[in-house]
C-alpha cells in the first residue's frame, strides 16, 4: 500500500461476485421480521458503554424496539455489569422511566416489588400469600458481556458463542482503540425513514463521497483515488473491516476551520490524552448494525437500530478519554462531532429518497459494484441466518 501524495494503491478487493440483490429485502415486512427474529435476536448487540455505569448503582435505560424490550443495565455490588428486563417479576409494570441514575435497589411503584442491583428479590408486600420463593423472582435478565469498554446484549437465552470469540479476529484491534478506555463521549441520535440495511449500507462505502460530500469531504478522495475507495477491505464472516483512506495532500484542502480543529485534535494524541492507535483508520463492522472507525483524534462509532421495514434509528458517538484540560481539546472535541454531524446531515436526504424508490415496487433488484463489497457481505450474512433460521423452524 503505498499512500505517498498522488498515488493509490489497493489491497485486493475480496470477490463476491455481482449478482443483482433482491429489493424486497429492503422493505417487506415479512423479511423483516425473519429478521428480527433471525438475526437481532440471535447476535451480539452494543447497547451502551461501560463510562456510563462507572460505579456501583450506576444504571442506564435503553428501549430496544426490535426485541420489543426495555432494558436495564446495572452495574452491581460487585462491580459486575448486568442487563436485565426493565419489568416487575410481578406483573410485568416497567421499574422506570428514567434514562440513567444511581440507586442501590429498584422498586416498582405498582405494588412495591424491590430488587437489588443483581437483579435479585429483596422484599414484597405480604409476600406469603403468593406461595413463592423469592429467589424465583428475581428479575429476568439478557446476557451482558463487555469488550473493548462496550457493553454487548444478546436476546438469545443461550448464546451460541460467548462474545470475543464471536467477535472473533476483529476482538484484539478493538481493544486498541480510544473506546477501549473512553470516560465520556459525545452523542446524538437520529430516526429516518430507511431500511436499516440501506442506512447502514451508506457508511460502508465510498462511491458516494465525491458526489454528496464533495465539499464536506474533499480532502479525502484525489485524482489518484476521485472516489475515495478504501486502502483494503476484509471479510471476517459475519463482520467485516475497511482500512480508510486519507488523501497525503489533504490537509491543504482543508478550510482554515478544518485545519485548527485537525492541529487541535493532534495536539490531544501528542499530550497523550487520546493514546496513539495502531489501529488507527481501521473501520470495524460489527455484525449486524454496528461500526466504529478506531481513529486516534475521531473515535467514531455508529449503531443503526431497526424500528421497522423503512424505519430506523442511529446512535452516533465519539468517545473520549478524561476532561476536556484546555480550550484547545474542547474545541478539537467539539469540530470533531460538529464536522461529523455535518458530513452526516448530507446524506439523510439521499438515504430517505433511495427508500421511498426501492419500497415503490420499482425495482426488483438492487446492484452492488465491486467496491461495494461490504454492502453486499452484510446483505449475505442476513440471507445466510434467515435461510439457517428458516430451516430450524421447519418454514418454507
Amino acid at each position: 500500500m503505498n499512500l505517498e501524495a498522488g498515488t493509490f494503491e489497493q489491497a485486493p478487493v475480496p470477490d463476491l461476485g455481482l449478482e443483482p440483490i433482491p429489493a424486497k429485502a429492503y422493505y417487506d415486512p415479512e423479511w423483516f421480521e425473519l429478521e428480527r427474529k433471525a438475526v437481532f435476536l440471535r447476535n451480539w448487540f452494543p447497547i451502551g458503554h461501560v463510562c456510563e455505569v462507572p460505579e456501583s448503582g450506576n444504571f442506564i435505560r435503553r428501549e430496544v424496539e426490535f426485541a420489543r424490550a426495555s432494558l436495564l443495565i446495572v452495574r452491581g455490588k460487585d462491580g459486575q455489569v448486568r442487563a436485565f428486563h426493565n419489568a416487575c417479576t410481578h406483573r410485568g409494570t416497567q421499574l422506570t422511566d428514567a434514562t440513567c441514575g444511581k440507586q442501590s435497589k429498584f422498586s416498582c411503584r405498582y405494588h412495591m416489588w424491590t430488587f437489588g442491583t443483581d437483579g435479585a428479590l429483596l422484599s414484597a408486600p405480604d409476600f406469603e400469600r403468593f406461595g413463592l420463593d423469592k429467589k424465583d423472582c428475581g428479575l429476568k435478565s439478557v446476557a451482558c458481556e463487555v469488550h473493548a469498554g462496550l457493553i454487548f446484549v444478546n436476546f438469545d437465552p443461550q448464546p451460541a458463542k460467548p462474545l470475543r470469540e464471536w467477535l472473533g479476529a476483529l476482538a484484539d484491534g478493538m481493544e486498541k482503540v480510544p473506546c477501549a478506555h473512553a470516560t465520556n463521549f459525545s452523542e446524538y441520535v437520529y430516526e429516518i425513514d430507511a431500511n436499516w440495511k440501506l442506512t447502514y449500507d451508506n457508511f460502508q462505502e465510498s462511491y458516494h463521497l465525491r458526489f454528496i460530500h464533495s465539499e464536506t469531504g474533499k480532502a479525502t478522495f484525489s485524482p489518484a483515488n476521485p472516489f475515495g475507495y478504501p486502502a483494503a477491505q476484509e471479510l471476517h464472516d459475519p463482520h467485516r473491516t475497511q482500512t480508510i483512506w486519507t488523501n497525503p495532500d489533504g490537509a491543504s484542502l482543508m478550510t482554515p476551520s478544518q485545519m485548527l480543529g485537525f492541529k487541535a485534535g493532534m495536539k490531544a494524541v501528542m499530550r497523550g490524552d487520546v493514546p496513539e492507535n495502531p489501529e488507527n483508520r481501521k473501520y470495524f463492522a460489527i455484525f449486524p448494525s454496528f461500526f466504529m472507525l478506531g481513529s486516534s483524534g475521531n473515535n467514531f462509532s455508529h449503531t443503526v437500530y431497526p424500528i421497522g421495514p423503512e424505519k430506523s434509528r442511529g446512535v452516533i458517538r465519539i468517545y473520549w478519554i478524561n476532561e476536556d484540560k484546555t480550550p484547545a481539546v474542547r474545541y478539537g472535541r467539539e469540530f470533531g462531532m460538529a464536522l461529523t454531524r455535518d458530513i452526516h446531515s448530507e446524506d439523510i436526504s439521499v438515504i430517505e429518497a433511495g427508500q421511498r424508490g426501492i419500497s415503490s415496487g420499482a425495482l426488483e433488484h438492487i446492484h452492488f459494484q465491486e467496491q461495494e463489497v461490504l454492502c453486499r457481505h452484510l446483505y449475505m450474512m442476513v440471507d445466510k441466518a434467515v435461510r439457517e433460521y428458516k430451516a430450524e423452524q421447519g418454514l418454507a
